[in-house]
């Protein structure tokens, strides 16, 4: 039995396989296995808490996990060593969530590319046909993460509270989320994965996305990753698509291709849940194999 798992901060969904692709079970979810945020002990927690997975640890033979948080060494040995310490007789190899976003993308066709991430975080790095480079290295959520979900969450709440946000959609806000002070500030400060609770937020630009404002937020956003991010990359933009994966970016398809016209990139293709493509490609590689 095979794994193919794909986390971001805020879930993790866990599919398993045969070596010809066929799915075994319904797919499992979990909460986010970021490692750069959580411990040791949290991790194990929260594979702990999957009655499903617990129960068929020991028939899996391989896992492949593409999560965000694992594009540094120390986090990513650190969740390498506890999927091997719990799935025992596991091969465990952990990459970074972009090259789920570079298979899914791109599918079999491995070509050169920019490739993006724009979910409850964001990332971008250019993929050269065999290898990830990114430009920038990440300062996490706080003071990075352009156009994401916990980007836009916390826009939207700065401008409810600075009152940028329309009347009517002050409105609507107040009674979709419980906007008291004290209760934000105990998610921000007091609560594990702020940054999750942020992205809970960006829910509402696609619900209201008839609103201006709400339009010119999204392309603001946009405009700030291109500049920061796939600008990086200007001296191969000419030559190579760039790619998006997530939520965010599925859903704001029509923003991107504005803000790309504008700076002067190439849109490619978008896959809101990469773990679709990561199924083909991990079946190719081990019926090779």
């Amino acid at each position: 039995m095979i794994f193919i798992v794909d986390s971001g901060s805020t879930k993790c969904d866990w599919l398993a396989i045969d070596k010809n692709g066929k799915q075994l079970l319904e797919k499992q979810r979990t909460k986010g296995m970021n490692p750069a945020i959580l411990s040791e002990k949290k991790l194990i927690k929260i594979i702990k808490a999957n009655t499903t997975i617990n129960q068929i640890k020991i028939e899996v033979t391989h896992i492949f996990f593409y999560g965000a948080g694992c594009g540094t060494e120390k986090p990513r040995l650190l969740l390498k060593r506890v999927l091997e310490e719990f799935f025992i007789n596991a091969e465990v190899q952990v990459k970074e969530d972009t090259y789920a976003a570079v298979y899914a993308t791109l599918g079999s066709n491995l070509t050169p590319a920019v490739v993006c991430i724009l979910g409850t975080g964001s990332n971008c790095s250019y993929f050269n046909g065999k290898s990830l480079e990114q430009r920038v290295k990440s300062l996490g959520y706080s003071i990075m993460d352009d156009a994401s979900g916990n980007y836009f969450g916390r826009q939207l709440i700065r401008d409810y509270y600075f009152n940028h946000m329309p009347e009517n959609l002050k409105v609507s806000f107040a009674e979709k989320y419980n906007m008291d002070s004290d209760f934000i500030k105990y998610h921000l400060y007091k609560q594990p994965n702020p940054n999750a609770y942020l992205a809970n937020f960006a829910e509402f630009m696609f619900l209201n996305k008839d609103s201006e404002y709400i339009q010119n937020l999204i392309r603001n956003g946009i405009r700030l990753f291109a500049k920061n991010m796939i600008l990086q990359f200007k001296d191969v933009l000419p030559n190579v698509p760039v790619h998006f994966a997530g939520s965010i970016a599925y859903l704001s398809q029509n923003e991107i291709k504005e803000v790309a016209k504008e700076m002067d990139f190439t849109v490619g293709n978008f896959a809101r849940r990469p773990i679709e493509g990561l199924i083909n490609y991990h079946s190719r590689k081990l019926l090779k194999d």
